[in-house]
């Protein structure tokens, strides 16, 4: 993607479901489980690098005995940063204990971080927060081990304010007005609620206390607990939580908006925000990687029972199709489909774009993640030679000579790696001039290629604030001095805010939305603006079940191709001698690529959630009001 945004976060959850001595015997350490979920984090650092986070519970220890561990870094290599710790953790002990070497037992009780069940985190810091204190995983901690909770996610609440306030209803006092914290606790509530109406059940069958607690852990009702704690929830999420008694869960949003898949055998329990880091790290089958479903929880207890319950009643499907554009990694079979599949579905407005002139084409694309969608538009291209050399031939049937045959079967489509990505360039100087020099060379040209007589077309993953086009790729596209410069997007135009978990939290933001501003503008139409901010105003103080996303009456005056053309005219800099057009996928199109991940409220403002429609109400106002303020 040309356009960096914030976006994303991995998780990892990995119970062990045998003695560390099995997997001593068997792998050769006891260190299996930590091993893993390096692995399982490193395999997912696409999904985030602005810090990494570690937890790890012991089951069965004694009292006094530390049994859970916990590492966060937000180091600029994260992950690297807390193994190296852990690494020299272990090795320093190891060394210093001789007798811990073979001994597992020893090595449980007196280890830090080996265990039997761990949670891993990775992360972008969202609106400018990366402290350590927002890093994941998030500890809850008490002196009874099944009060002890952990929690981290792949989420966005865009209730938070709600949630903040149902916790100050219970009387609490929460520490910070941020989304994880206010979801731990609310769990946490209803925890602390579960537990002591199981301690009075324990006391009525004449339990004592230190006999009641491990009775409690075994009949913690994960369900209940996460059905009550998540009434409220509004957002996409899929949240991982471990019990200090060793219950575990991972619970997913009723619409499916953020990904889950899970794994298990008789050796381990796995779940991750990506199906292929699974099969890459245990080395497991396609099939064998199930999707965990929209609205429901999978539970593993302490005794290793795994179940996968309703939590909350599913919606209509709406899952992220950016996860399938841009986010995920391609190297899981479907993603990989789709994201050629999109390529090859954009390719006839390609070729009406360069008038059916494949002979004068240089088709290339954006590194690193648009060359999946290359494979699919070049293939698409190759098709329509293909077409085109046998109906050549079908015609000239009578007079074909072995020479014209040669000529005609050895015109091919001219695919290029182009743009080349620079290392990235530190802005040291703040002046805008040298600044937006410095941003013009992020990406390079291959020289040589293109023919002044050339169309350039180049392909993207989609194009949210266009400011790297205009900035650097269109020009140093110019530079090879094609005659036009198709700029291709492999989503459909962006033109709502997210707010289940992408940074885009402002529409002015969006180039999409300037430029229908823009037209509204030259065809005097900008009084719709002003009715637009009205009838957002008018809904201010509405439940969020109420509130209709009027800003598509933005859109409504225009064709998509409109919208195109007048951002290709915004994003195209001074002095470029190329004829620049820039070419969006459909919404129908991207339904067919993607039929599973159906979640398109960033093209179309359908979101899958009432609290999507506060979201895009607030952000217009705030465009409308001149506050630069996130919506949520």
């Amino acid at each position: 993607m040309s356009d960096a945004i914030q976006h994303e976060c991995g998780i990892a959850l990995l119970r062990l479901k045998k003695p560390l001595e099995f997997y001593k015997e068997k792998y050769g350490t006891a260190f299996y489980g930590v091993q893993k979920m390096y692995l399982l984090m490193e395999k997912q650092h696409n999904r985030g690098q602005d810090g990494a986070g570690l937890a790890s519970i012991k089951l069965d220890v004694n009292p006094g005995e530390r049994y859970i561990s916990r590492i966060r870094s937000n180091d600029p290599q994260p992950i690297k940063d807390i193994f190296a710790q852990i690494n020299d953790r272990i090795s320093r002990e190891l060394e210093e204990h001789p007798e811990y070497q073979n001994n597992v037992a020893l090595q449980k009780q007196n280890i830090p971080y080996l265990g039997e069940v761990f949670l891993g985190h990775v992360r972008y810091g969202t609106f400018g927060k990366n402290s350590i204190e927002s890093v994941h995983p998030f500890l809850r901690q008490n002196n009874w081990m099944h009060r002890n909770l952990i929690v981290a996610g792949n989420f966005n609440m865009t209730n938070v304010k709600e949630l903040f306030q149902n916790l100050i209803d219970l009387g609490q006092h929460p520490k910070q007005m941020a989304d994880t914290v206010t979801v731990m606790e609310k769990i946490g509530h209803f925890l602390d609620d579960e537990v002591t109406e199981l301690y009075k059940q324990c006391k009525q069958e004449g339990y004592s206390k230190q006999e009641a607690s491990p009775v409690i852990g075994e009949r913690l009702n994960i369900q209940r607990i996460l059905e009550r704690a998540s009434r409220n929830f509004d957002g996409g999420y899929a949240m991982a939580g471990l019990f200090g008694h060793g219950d575990s869960f991972v619970l997913r949003d009723p619409a499916g908006i953020r990904p889950a898949y899970f794994y298990e055998d008789d050796e381990i329990v796995v779940v991750a925000s990506e199906r292929p880091v699974i099969q890459t790290v245990f080395n497991v089958a396609f099939e064998k990687v199930q999707e965990l479903n929209p609205g429901s929880a999978i539970i593993i207890k302490k005794n290793g029972n795994v179940s996968v319950q309703e939590v909350r009643t599913p919606l209509i499907k709406k899952a992220c199709s950016f996860e399938r554009i841009y986010f995920s990694r391609g190297s899981d079979a479907e993603i990989y489909n789709e994201r050629k599949e999109l390529g090859k579905l954009i390719f006839p407005s390609v070729l009406k774009a360069i008038d059916n002139d494949t002979d004068n084409t240089v088709f290339s694309f954006i590194p690193n993640t648009a060359e999946t969608s290359f494979y699919g538009m070049s293939e698409a291209a190759q098709d329509f030679l293909n077409q085109r050399k046998a109906k050549a031939i079908i015609e000239q049937k009578d007079t074909l000579t072995e020479d014209t045959l040669k000529e005609l079967l050895s015109v091919k489509i001219r695919t290029e790696k182009i743009a080349i990505k620079d290392a990235k360039l530190r802005t040291f100087i703040t002046e805008d001039s040298s600044r937006d020099d410095l941003v013009a060379h992020v990406y390079d040209v291959t020289y040589g290629v293109v023919k002044p007589t050339d169309n350039l077309v180049i392909i993207d993953d989609s194009i949210v604030r266009g400011t790297t086009l205009k900035q650097s790729i269109i020009k140093m596209m110019d530079r090879l001095q094609p005659k036009k410069i198709v700029v291709v997007s492999s989503a459909p135009q962006i033109r709502y805010p997210d707010c289940y978990g992408i940074d885009m939290a402002k529409l002015e933001g969006l180039v999409a939305f300037r430029a229908a501003l823009e037209l509204l503008r030259e065809r005097n139409l900008y009084h719709i603006v002003e009715e637009v901010y009205q009838k957002s105003k008018a809904q201010e103080d509405f439940n969020d079940a109420d509130v209709v996303n009027y800003v598509k009456e933005i859109y409504a005056p225009f064709t998509d191709q409109e919208i195109s053309d007048k951002i290709a005219e915004m994003l195209t800099p001074d002095n470029t001698k190329a004829e620049v057009k820039i070419i969006y996928q459909t919404v129908e199109d991207l339904h067919r690529a993607c039929p599973k991940n159906l979640g398109d409220w960033y093209f179309t403002g359908d979101y899958p959630t009432d609290g999507g429609n506060r979201v895009v109400n607030r952000a217009f106002m705030n465009f409308y009001e001149g506050k630069d303020a996130r919506a949520y």
